[in-house]
Order: C-alpha cells, then structure tokens, then sequence
C-alpha cells in the first residue's frame, strides 16, 4: 500500500514522502496514529498543493530576511558600559543587551538567539556581530561599545 506521510517517521521517511509500506503496518500503525494517508489521487493532489504553499511561504520568508538583513548591515547600534581609567571595561556585553539596544534604536525585533557571539565583548571601541536571521542570510551588525 502507498502512503503519503504526515510525520517523519524513523526509519521509513520524511514528512510529505509517499512510501510503499506492506497493508498491516499501514492499517495497523500508520492510519490509526495519523502518522500518514492512504495516497490516493485527492491526498497526493493536496500534498502537492501543500508543498506549493510551503515553497511560496519559504520564499516570503527569505526575502524578508534579506531585506532586514540590508536594514540591520547599514545600521549600528551603540551601548555604554562602565569603563576603567585606561579604557578596560568593567564586565561584558552580552546578546540580551545587543538585541534589546536593537529593539530600542532601531525598532526591529531581534531574538538574542539570531546573533552570533561566541562570548561577551569585553572591550571597547567598535565590533562587527553577525546576525543569523535565516539560513541562508547573515547580516553584520556594527556595536559601538562606549565608556560612561
């Protein structure tokens, strides 16, 4: 029996694949935990228009990222942190602050999480952080760390 899947299903195949499974595993496992669909011409037409839409919403989402992507490159966002007398910085600045002085700055939303910082800036003066905003688009950033 052909069976289009709704779920990854270990070791049989992804989401949205038609496999060939023997009638008792389709009607037995498959079926009842709505894992997947018989493939008949009106799910296999429905399948495609879903993939259809996944590919169309994919595209929407890229060229929003690219364009806040160009939006976040040609900006820069400046913080100020307690510096010492010779311009040593007392403690660091993390994702959190980066993307909060983002959302305050230049009002765009920034998870922490899309920024690519290996560990805190401890120092001052300016720094390029990448910002992974999807996967296939990565803007830099520019963070000016000034002293109090």
């Amino acid at each position: 029996m052909d069976v289009v899947l709704l779920e990854d299903v270990k070791a049989l195949g992804k989401k949205g694949q038609v496999v060939k499974v023997s009638d008792g595993y389709a009607r037995n496992y498959i079926l009842p935990k709505k894992l997947g669909v018989e493939a008949t011409p009106k799910n296999l037409n429905e399948l495609k228009l879903q993939k259809a839409n996944a590919e169309k919403v994919a595209l929407q989402q890229l060229q929003a990222a690219r364009e806040l992507g160009e939006k976040l490159s040609q900006s820069s966002v400046t913080l100020a942190i307690r510096a010492g007398e010779n311009g040593k910085a007392f403690g660091s600045v993390s994702g959190k602050e980066i993307a909060r002085a983002v959302e305050e700055q230049i009002g765009v939303e920034l998870d922490k999480k899309k920024l690519v910082l290996p560990e805190p800036i401890k120092t001052l003066g300016v720094h390029q952080v990448p910002v992974k905003l999807h996967k296939d688009v990565t803007a830099q950033l520019t963070v000016k760390v000034e002293a109090e």
